[in-house]
């Protein structure tokens, strides 16, 4: 039985090497059928282990994997098989490029669709880094693309021996030139990708800039910085001139609320704890005036003309500052006056002395 098992072993070698295109045949069969196998595993196995876990990533990240492996694995087993077919070197060096070239193809596009998706689920972590947030997403992805992209044209190069040498002085050179005509541009754009990454401020922020703008933040883009004043005009700043700027974000801190000051002055001889009382009054009657914290007031100077006092009070958000303002003044201002506390304003008064013998003419009738 063993000796006619190899003469059909060497009878199957026999018809091989007499027909190399058998050989390729079974090779590229064997290849598929293992492609299968893998696919297989990946679909039901592995796949199967992923969706027990917390996350979605992995699973996804097996979705994604089931074509590039496939894929890799008939590349192989055709790489394997062209030696077999004994073609001149010129044609089988082409050959294995193309099938290089197809490999970075494929996961190249893997790597398009995977990066994306692992900075989705880190800026959506709660214990994630701090620069990739929700905000930031799309220009990380954007720069991972561009890079990703030219990883792939670069080994595409490489595949088929094509010096790079003289494309990248030659893109050199090309961005020197654009460099020096662009560089407000260019400016502005670096200083749009280090606003997203530092996040001094966001959309939807109420800022101020020691320019005097002052406005809710509409869109932060890459070249320019938007907002919208309270007299509903739409401010563009350049991201270079907005880097550079002293930012005060009312919006930013523990919470969005903001607090209110009111500068008001009572005489003095008034009683303190009925003007205090008058105050606080007036906040806590205000529907847009926070409950929590509490509005307060502080006694904070001896004036020239009357008793400093400051009332201090909370609003939900940043846009009623004006608003609440002005009806707090007016309330102040009327329950003051019935309480019948004055409010002091700068009083001068002014003596005249003459010398003796040059005391003022008495009028007479018909002076003019």
């Amino acid at each position: 039985m063993w000796h006619d098992l190899e003469q059909l072993a060497d009878r199957a070698q026999s018809v091989l090497r007499d027909h190399p295109l058998l050989l390729v045949l079974l090779v590229l069969a064997g290849t598929v059928l293992v492609a299968r196998l893998v696919n297989w595993l990946l679909a039901r196995v592995i796949l199967g282990w992923a969706r027990r876990t917390r996350t979605e990533l992995d699973e996804r990240l097996v979705e994604l994997l089931r074509r590039p492996v496939q894929v890799s694995i008939v590349l192989v087993g055709l790489g394997l098989a062209t030696p077999l077919l004994g073609l001149p070197d010129h044609i089988q060096w082409a050959t294995a490029a193309a099938l290089w070239t197809v490999a970075i193809l494929v996961w190249t596009a893997f790597a398009l669709r995977f990066v994306p998706l692992v900075l989705e689920g880190l800026s959506h972590w709660e214990e994630r880094y701090r620069v990739v947030e929700p905000r930031t997403l799309a220009l990380f992805q954007n720069l991972s693309t561009v890079l990703l992209a030219g990883l792939g044209i670069y080994f595409l190069f490489l595949t088929w021996r094509i010096d790079v040498t003289a494309w990248l002085a030659s893109a050199g050179i090309i961005g020197i030139a654009v460099g020096f005509a662009a560089k407000d541009t260019l400016a502005n754009l670096f200083s749009g990708v280090f606003i997203l990454a530092d996040a001094p401020y966001k959309v939807g922020d109420f800022i101020n800039l020691d320019t005097g703008e002052r406005g809710r933040v509409t869109q932060v883009g890459l070249r320019s910085t938007r907002l919208l004043t309270r007299d509903d005009v739409e401010i563009t700043i350049p991201n270079a001139v907005i880097a550079n700027a002293k930012i005060v974000n009312e919006s930013g801190g523990p919470w969005q609320k903001e607090r209110i000051r009111i500068k008001v002055g009572v005489a003095y001889g008034s009683d303190l704890q009925a003007a205090r009382a008058v105050l606080l009054e007036a906040a806590t009657e205000h529907p847009d005036v926070c409950a929590e914290p509490e509005p307060r007031v502080r006694f904070r100077a001896f004036g020239d003309s009357g008793l400093d006092h400051e009332l201090l009070c909370w609003i939900d958000e940043p846009v009623l500052r004006g608003r609440v303002t002005d009806a707090l003044n007016t309330a102040v201002y009327e329950k003051l006056n019935a309480a019948a506390i004055e409010i002091p304003y700068p009083k001068r008064d002014v003596y005249l002395h003459w010398a003796e013998g040059h005391a003022p003419r008495p009028r007479k009738d018909g002076d003019g």
